[in-house]
């Protein structure tokens, strides 16, 4: 008739230890207002319009590097234009093969870069200017020039070097690539998986660097004014810093004080309750 009191002893003990636990766990989560989390927080009514930043379109520099492919009805002649290509490399390697004491090439360069000059050097074209151009004109400038070989040429030209920076308090901190060379702020962030419940919406930093200066420019999320911002819509190389609250730093001086505490009461009750 013993057993009934050891069980429900321990039973009680194991209770205590689970409810501490829960106990200490919810201390050392910190309280963040809902209000805080919330964007936009100053929308106008339904149908009311709100101006916006003109959007964005941006030129090719020094130091950037162009993918640029060109095709045609006549896949042979086209790959003299891309001497990367997979049908030019195969002919290359092709011709090697029937060549005594030939050797497989390195991999080649993925796109051209932009020399300090501005111009680029394209295989049968020669040396092409395209500082200061768009995408889409260095595009129609290619595709006039190879008009004299080619029937019908088609020109892509994208930019690789449109990389952009997200990092601090959000999900998944990460440079990122932007493949159709337009990117707003809210876009990035949601790339990076959002801001955590941490971080602060009324003051993220756009750092950007052009022409060799160095701007801050910090945008408050929680207010509509922020699609008025020039920072709305991100240059090549910004960098987008989320700093972490008030609510952060309280939780970490949380977590230094209560957690031996609870880790020194567990095991208090642990020894009391491997006795019985």
């Amino acid at each position: 008739m013993q057993v009934r009191p050891t069980i429900s002893k321990r039973m009680f003990f194991l209770t205590a230890m689970l409810g501490l636990l829960i106990l200490g766990c919810q201390s050392l989560t910190s309280c963040v207002s809902t209000r805080e989390l919330v964007y936009f927080q100053d929308t106008p009514g339904e149908g009311e319009k709100s101006a916006v930043a003109s959007k964005y379109i941006p030129t090719v520099q020094a130091g950037d590097v162009l993918s640029i492919q060109i095709s045609s009805l006549n896949p042979e002649a086209s790959s003299f234009f891309n001497p990367y290509s997979t049908v030019a490399l195969a002919a290359e390697r092709g011709n090697q093969m029937n060549t005594p004491g030939s050797t497989t090439p390195l991999p080649p360069s993925t796109g051209y870069l932009v020399d300090g000059a501005g111009d680029i050097e394209l295989p049968v074209i020669g040396k092409l200017h395209v500082k200061d151009q768009t995408t889409s004109q260095v595009k129609d400038v290619i595709r006039d020039k190879v008009k004299d070989y080619l029937k019908e040429p088609t020109v892509n030209v994208r930019n690789l070097n449109f990389r952009i920076s997200v990092m601090g308090e959000v999900m998944r901190p990460a440079l990122f690539t932007i493949p159709n060379e337009q990117i707003t702020l809210l876009e990035a962030l949601s790339l990076s998986g959002d801001i955590s419940i941490y971080g602060r919406r009324d003051n993220v930093l756009v750092i950007r660097e052009e022409n060799g200066q160095r701007t801050f420019a910090r945008l408050d999320l929680t207010k509509r004014d922020v699609f008025k911002s020039p920072y709305y819509y991100l240059h090549p190389n910004d960098v987008v810093y989320v700093e972490p609250g008030k609510a952060k730093a309280a939780t970490a001086d949380r977590t230094n004080q209560l957690l031996p505490i609870v880790l020194s009461a567990l095991s208090f009750l642990a020894i009391i309750a491997s006795r019985f």
